[in-house]
């Protein structure tokens, strides 16, 4: 059903009406409303015919969700990063398969109910079920800036309860002990993991270059914080760490990686070699950020203060132009050396 109406900042009738989703609007020209009217009528009999080139609107976005999403992509590309692009990708390519076996092809079709049912058919967890409706909410209210939507039927959907959970558990010596005895290559990743509690991804992208053995100390870039961090490195670490190498040259080069996305699935590979360690003897699931975990609650063990962990660990912050050394870094490197050797306690050594 369509209707004319006026604008403050135009003298003329506009027509406007809904077709498959689309709001359409176009001046007739006009400022007489019964030849306005007349105009009406023949822009109404093209519509039905489904004859948008009648009035100039062949410009406008397909409604067709196969059609739309991948121009959503690349109104995405331009303005967002790789891994935000790749996700939606994956998302959204998913999300149109579900809705083509459901015979849905057009964006105006998808309802509360559709949208409800593809949250059941989806076999993942709740927080990623809730992930998959922000990726699809998000295409929606752009199909409303667009013209093409006039509701965001995700915004009412409802999404299953989210049970929280420890993922990351502290690892305990039992822990330590089965992976040193199997960690084959990956031993001086993990020892890197626990004895200086960086996050995995900020370890697979060391160099030789960010080790400086006359001061016992790792220098590194922390992704998170946006900083660059000066922390102890213990002895027991850095024995362990070949010498005579480039400074450019990664430590870990299996796990080294230029993007977001290939580093991610690089670390792959040790958590899941770690966790079939600890599933083959039993012992309860755990991941790579566990060490961090355990780095934490070893310190505070052996009694060093909440705030001096709190520099060790490398809590977010907001400056990047500098070194920020711990301001009790030979108290802090003391505590670090005191952390027990697993190679100790698995007979390694």
């Amino acid at each position: 059903m369509s209707s004319l109406y006026k604008r403050p900042t135009s003298p003329y009738y506009w027509w406007t009406a809904n077709y498959r989703g689309r709001r359409l609007r176009k001046s007739t020209g006009l400022t007489q409303k019964h030849l306005a009217r007349k105009v009406q009528e023949h822009w109404d009999i093209s519509l039905m015919l489904g004859n948008l080139e009648a009035f100039g609107l062949l410009g406008y976005p397909s409604t067709l969700v196969v059609d739309y999403y991948k121009s959503y992509l690349g109104f995405l590309e331009s303005r967002k990063s790789e891994k935000t692009v790749k996700t939606a990708e994956g998302i959204l390519r998913k999300f149109s398969q579900y809705l083509e076996s459901r015979g849905v092809k057009r964006l105006d079709e998808i309802t509360v109910k559709i949208l409800n049912g593809y949250i059941d058919w989806l076999e993942c967890a709740p927080k990623t079920k809730k992930n998959h409706m922000g990726v699809i909410s998000c295409m929606l209210d752009q199909a409303i800036k667009e013209d093409v939507l006039t509701v965001n039927p995700a915004k009412r959907v409802t999404l299953p309860r989210i049970v929280h959970e420890v993922r990351h558990r502290p690892l305990e010596q039992v822990d330590l002990e089965i992976i040193w005895r199997g960690a084959g290559g990956w031993s001086l990743y993990y020892a890197f993991l626990l004895f200086t509690g960086l996050r995995a991804g900020d370890v697979a992208m060391l160099t030789y270059g960010n080790i400086d053995r006359k001061k016992h100390a790792l220098v590194s870039f922390v992704r998170k914080s946006r900083r660059i961090h000066e922390f102890p490195l213990s002895k027991t670490l850095l024995d362990r760490i070949p010498e005579g190498r480039r400074k450019d040259e990664p430590l870990f080069p299996a796990l080294y990686a230029d993007n977001e996305r290939k580093l991610n699935d690089n670390l792959a590979e040790p958590r899941k070699y770690m966790q079939a360690l600890l599933e083959a003897a039993g012992r309860p699931k755990a991941t790579l950020h566990s060490f961090r975990a355990k780095f934490n609650n070893t310190l505070r063990d052996l009694g060093l203060p909440i705030e001096d962990r709190q520099v060790l660990l490398a809590h977010s912050a907001s400056e990047t132009t500098k070194i920020y050394t711990h301001p009790n870094f030979d108290l802090a490197a003391k505590y670090v050396n005191r952390i027990p050797d697993p190679a100790n306690l698995a007979g390694l050594v």
